[in-house]
């Protein structure tokens, strides 16, 4: 499975996520930024490479839709706040608390 994280700045929330899926079984992670400013701003093959993708925030869902339409569907909300550094302890519990959700998986 094609998997894609998306906050605004691809620094800390969607980067961590990343990085928790990143050594799992079928799986394939990448992340993204929807500012222009962002080490990886998403793309439209970024969006049609991936099977589900994981927004941030609303806001990002948002953007994501806004530019590329087809995504709409494949889109989740995990309504993550933009309060973390990457891979804090915490932001590492409420990501693989929500994404458990989804996948049935339990994140090492």
């Amino acid at each position: 499975m094609k998997v894609l994280f998306v906050c605004s700045g691809n620094v800390s929330r969607s980067p961590t996520a990343e990085a928790l899926f990143r050594h799992c079984e079928g799986f394939e992670v990448r992340s993204a930024g929807t500012s222009a400013n962002s080490p990886n701003p998403i793309s439209e093959n970024l969006v049609m490479w991936a099977d589900i993708i994981f927004a941030m925030e609303e806001e990002h869902r948002m953007a994501i839709t806004e530019r590329f339409p087809r995504a709409g569907g494949r889109i989740n909300v995990l309504g993550i706040e933009d309060v973390y550094r990457r891979d804090d302890p915490r932001l590492v519990m409420i990501l693989k608390s929500k994404l458990a959700s989804y996948f049935n998986y339990k994140l090492r």
